[in-house]
């Protein structure tokens, strides 16, 4: 038998599921018996599941600061943000530079606030031929705002950055992914301002958001506004358990060649491309710590962060990445479900 490797899939031994029911981290063994009685490829990371034709993936950046954070809320207000020093042009250019290097176009979620008071980072990234798209304006979570306010502020940002790129913006993402059971009325309002694509929902169990029977590969939702398509944020299954693979705080916490596997071990199920997504702040180690905050939200924000660059550049190497409508565009979806389907889980 060939001997595999320490840095092997199968000697990773243990992998992190959120499950908001209990509002804690559980966790489940995977050994060898485990992964080879389920079918789970040993050998072969590196090569495209679909032989047929490569998958351009969605490279994408949630552009905010590291104190704006939701896991930081409780000790943080938005009328605190200024008192703190930022880093966020400064870790973005080091992101756009990675990108450079690796000759790919990724889109760039910019929070309005990042956008009213850095400006040329906004025209930088658009100069550069990345993909600009919305993230709201205060990073509040959606299903804590009321419908006014949340169109108030999605349209603010909306029009911030057009104004700033002179380029229509059709895409958003929402503050910690939350758009959830109970605030799937803001996809009515995203279609209403003219947005043609999301990236909000996660097919998982969390404790600030999740739509767990949500499609795992890109859909269209007839909306009572139009028609939006939704790009969900990319999971794998592991003895029937759905893992979150997507990037963030769920890269820095697995060891590499999990998070590898299992963002493969995605696209092979769904046979669609996947989504990875990361924040500026996510790889400055150096960044302020935040005092006051919880152990949780210390453990969710600053584990390995000293980490996460390296790692980026090995992600960029071992898949073909693009802006999210590269990978929509080259990708055939055949799903189409209704918004009361997608509240009722009905589909």
């Amino acid at each position: 038998m060939r001997r595999l490797g320490r840095n092997h899939p199968s000697h990773l031994i243990t992998v992190l599921v959120y499950l908001p029911c209990r509002f804690k981290t559980h966790a489940f063994n995977v050994g060898f018996n485990a992964i080879t009685e389920n079918n789970i490829p040993l050998n072969n990371l590196n090569e495209n599941p679909l032989s047929s034709r490569p998958l351009v993936h969605a490279m994408t950046i949630d552009v905010e600061d590291y104190y704006q954070v939701s896991a930081f809320e409780s000790v943080i207000s938005p009328q605190d943000w200024e008192q703190w020093p930022s880093r966020v042009v400064e870790n973005t250019e080091r992101l756009l530079l990675m990108f450079e290097q690796a000759q790919i176009k990724a889109t760039f979620f910019v929070l309005g606030w990042v956008a009213d008071k850095y400006p040329e980072l906004v025209k930088t990234i658009h100069a550069q031929g990345h993909e600009i798209a919305s993230h709201g304006y205060s990073h509040q979570l959606i299903y804590n705002q009321s419908q006014e306010l949340f169109r108030e502020e999605t349209a603010k940002s909306k029009a911030i950055l057009e104004n700033l790129i002179q380029t229509p913006v059709t895409g958003y993402r929402a503050a910690s992914y939350s758009i959830t059971p109970k605030s799937l009325w803001a996809l009515d309002i995203l279609a209403e301002l003219g947005f043609t694509w999301d990236s909000s929902i996660f097919p998982v169990r969390h404790d600030r958001y999740g739509i767990p029977a949500s499609p795992r590969g890109p859909y269209t939702i007839n909306t009572n506004k139009g028609v939006i398509t939704e790009f969900p944020l990319t999971t794998a299954k592991i003895l029937g358990q759905t893992v979150p693979a997507a990037g963030g705080g769920y890269f820095r916490q697995y060891p590499y060649p999990l998070s590898r596997w299992l963002f493969r071990q995605a696209a092979k199920e769904t046979n669609q491309p996947q989504i990875f997504y990361l924040h500026p702040w996510e790889i400055d180690p150096d960044q302020p710590r935040i005092p006051g905050a919880s152990r949780f939200s210390k453990f969710r924000h600053y584990t390995n962060l000293s980490r996460c660059e390296a790692r980026l550049a090995q992600m960029l190497k071992d898949f073909e990445f693009g802006s999210v409508s590269q990978s929509l565009d080259a990708t055939d979806i055949s799903t189409t479900i209704n918004l009361r389907q997608l509240g009722n889980n009905g589909y």
